[in-house]
């Protein structure tokens, strides 16, 4: 199992619909990247006084083969197109694997 981190940053003044995100954006994201080997997809919104990360989303992955294959894939577009009707913050991608 590999995980991909995509986080969100920004400050009070940045735009960020939690709503749209977990109920538009993340099953789209499930739907695009399923059959390249996501196995879950999970938002969290950490608590702090606006400034710095307000969302990550945790995919994980059957494997690093899988990331790749996903983001590589034709269906990345319409994921990454669909970023702009719940933020204006730019999305961070990190990997992580087990030890």
């Amino acid at each position: 199992m590999t995980m991909l981190f995509v986080t969100y940053a920004g400050d009070t003044g940045t735009r960020f619909d939690r709503d749209y995100y977990t109920n538009t954006h993340l099953p789209l994201v499930l739907e695009a990247w399923g059959p390249h080997g996501l196995e879950t997809a999970a938002a969290f919104f950490p608590a702090s006084d606006g400034v710095g990360t307000i969302a990550v989303c945790v995919c994980r992955f059957q494997n690093e083969a899988a990331i790749r294959s996903a983001i590589n894939s034709p269906q990345t577009e319409r994921v990454m197109a669909d970023v702009k009707h719940f933020t204006d913050a730019k999305p961070t991608q990190s990997r992580a694997v087990p030890l």
